[in-house]
């Protein structure tokens, strides 16, 4: 793909940064957004149905957000669990400087937003919730799941949500045909054109 994308490591446009008020998990919270980010408006959509239809969050273990853009889901998922560890991840930097502002004004020490390949290889999760990123096309997102699914703890759970429109579908059938490894993926909820995929081991 060509241009510049909300993927892009390191956006040429020009910086600006806004202020939202947003709702994560029943918190009324002020956060920091820049251009060049996915989403700079707020929550979009697809991150709204997840919010309201994942389940409530272990108190504690080691907790995922792939994609994490400004950070509403490792933000509600660090607020919600605070003895939980949580990683947020993104190749966008400008996305990071956000969600780690986003963090360190909301007072969430236990959240740590950094680059993938940043992240310990050894380290293994209890939970992932992702709005991840479809656009980077179906090989590129396919390695992405595969490379963290496979860093999920035995019991371990990855909440997804895709928009029926870019494969929401066919992203479960490939992950029920073993594409991603030894994982099933249960449709546990649809909601304004998006699918809400729990993805566990068989």
């Amino acid at each position: 793909m060509t241009g510049e994308h909300y993927f892009s490591q390191s956006p040429k446009s020009t910086l600006s940064t806004s202020f939202h008020e947003v709702w994560l998990r029943g918190r009324k919270v002020t956060v920091s957004t820049a251009s060049g980010i996915f989403s700079p408006g707020g929550i979009d959509r697809g991150t709204e149905v997840l919010l309201k239809y994942a389940p409530s969050a272990p108190a504690t273990g080691t907790f995922l957000d792939i994609g994490c853009g400004w950070g509403p889901l490792a933000l509600a998922l660090a607020m919600e669990s605070p003895e939980a560890q949580v990683w947020g991840i993104d190749v966008n930097e400008r996305a990071l400087a956000s969600a780690r502002g986003n963090a360190e004004n909301l007072g969430l020490p236990n959240v740590t937003m950094c680059h993938p390949d940043d992240v310990p290889h050894e380290t293994k999760f209890d939970l992932i919730w992702s709005n991840p990123p479809v656009r980077v096309g179906k090989k590129q997102l396919h390695d992405i799941l595969t490379r963290w699914l496979g860093s999920l703890t035995p019991r371990g759970e990855a909440w997804l949500v895709i928009a029926t429109k870019l494969g929401g579908d066919s992203l479960q059938e490939w992950i029920n045909s073993a594409g991603a490894g030894p994982f099933k993926a249960q449709r546990m909820e649809t909601s304004k054109g998006f699918r809400i995929l729990r993805v566990s081991r068989t």
